[in-house]
């Protein structure tokens, strides 16, 4: 199984194949209704071999083109879920996620895969770091709505301890490695160093500063290219002196204080998620106003005609697209004559005109806001900001 990112879907967006098999399936974690996971499975699956047969596929041939699905439902595969279960096969291709949000049961086979789903789960996780501060263990996190998960920094130093020996020993104090300058009792800290002022408070800090001007230089070798905002966690009087080393410009101003070295993962997570989470919300928001400000004044770059959104998806001129994640609007686009034949119930070699308009405006960098049909404006379908 491999990791799930919006470069993840573009390939599987950018190299379609015939046939190409997409499976959504809701999975149980635990309990009794986990015994429900296989025979669900095994439902879909066969499903897909009628949809591959009646493509043009000898029995046979499904078979042997469903198996590194079926080979997946052994030993212990089901004891090993999340909430939702996403299977992608192609001539050439297979991969398959376990993930923490819960998918209708969907079979598609087409000329390409059925990617809409994973577009509403990726628009809504909302990417985010967190550095955790502390003076003896440094710790970095890339986080989502659904989880937190530490990564390693090449060269980036976990402790203050590390970096004085590091400073002392290139400054040739080798006689006092072992020791640390400046080393306090548990009891002690910064705060009661003899007084404001005071040559030890001084000197403490200053080796502080160091300590987190060294981490930012290192974190903006890994993060330089990204734009996810970064929460700080950490005792409150570290957080300035951090903020004052910083050179990411999406550092949050809003911190996770408290010592990081007693909260969990998920303690993290949660008090992150928190501060972050209306920050995701707020860029769909003014999107959305956007899009009503236009449509109510008229203006012909506010789009709600699914035959006027697929071609102008395919030929780069969507800004941002808003699609109704739950809906499917199956159909054919025919790329000479630029016309869209759209049906009630699919039929052989159709596609989700939703999923083919969404994809495209991915790949040709506009913006896509899966909604659900209650969030939908004007209770439409999909809607479209045209670029021109």
């Amino acid at each position: 199984m491999t990791s799930l990112s919006i470069d993840a879907l573009k390939t599987l967006a950018e190299n379609p194949q015939t046939p190409s098999l997409s499976i959504y399936l809701p999975t149980k974690k635990a309990g009794a209704e986990i015994r429900q996971n296989p025979i669900r499975f095994k439902n879909l699956i066969k499903e897909a071999q009628e949809n591959l047969e009646a493509m043009g596929l000898r029995h046979t041939e499904a078979i042997n083109f469903l198996q590194p699905a079926m080979e997946l439902a052994q030993d212990d595969f089901w004891e090993h879920q999340d909430q939702g279960l996403v299977i992608f096969i192609s001539p050439n291709l297979f991969r398959y996620y376990c993930l923490p949000t819960e998918f209708p049961e969907l079979v598609v086979v087409s000329e390409q895969f059925h990617l809409k789903p994973l577009l509403h789960f990726i628009n809504n996780e909302g990417k985010f770091f967190v550095l955790a501060l502390s003076q003896k263990d440094v710790k970095f996190f890339v986080g989502t709505a659904h989880n937190l998960n530490e990564i390693e920094v090449e060269n980036m130093p976990h402790s203050l301890q590390e970096t004085i020996l590091e400073d002392e020993f290139q400054n040739g104090v080798q006689h006092r490695v072992g020791t640390v300058r400046g080393r306090r009792t548990a009891a002690e800290h910064p705060g009661s160093f003899h007084g404001q002022g005071s040559p030890d408070r001084e000197k403490h800090e200053a080796d502080i500063s160091n300590f987190f001007r060294i981490i930012n230089t290192e974190l903006i070798k890994k993060i330089s290219t990204e734009k996810a905002p970064l929460v700080l966690a950490g005792v409150e009087y570290l957080l300035p002196i951090y903020q004052d080393a910083n050179t990411y410009p999406y550092l949050f101003t809003e911190s996770i204080t408290g010592n990081p070295e007693v909260m969990t993962c998920e303690q993290l997570h949660h008090q992150a998620w928190q501060i972050v989470a209306p920050l995701f919300e707020q860029d769909k928001k003014f999107a959305m106003e956007r899009y009503q400000q236009l449509a109510g004044e008229g203006i012909e770059k506010a789009v709600s005609d699914i035959k006027t959104i697929v071609p102008a998806a395919y030929y780069q001129r969507i800004d941002s697209l808003f699609v109704a994640v739950d809906q499917q609007q199956w159909g054919k686009f025919d790329l000479d004559n630029t016309t869209l034949d759209l049906h009630k119930e699919p039929e052989p070699d159709d596609k989700d005109m939703l999923d083919f308009a969404a994809i495209h405006t991915l790949l040709n960098g506009g913006r896509v806001y899966t909604l659900t049909s209650e969030e939908m404006p004007n209770g439409t379908n999909v809607a479209a900001i045209l670029r021109y």
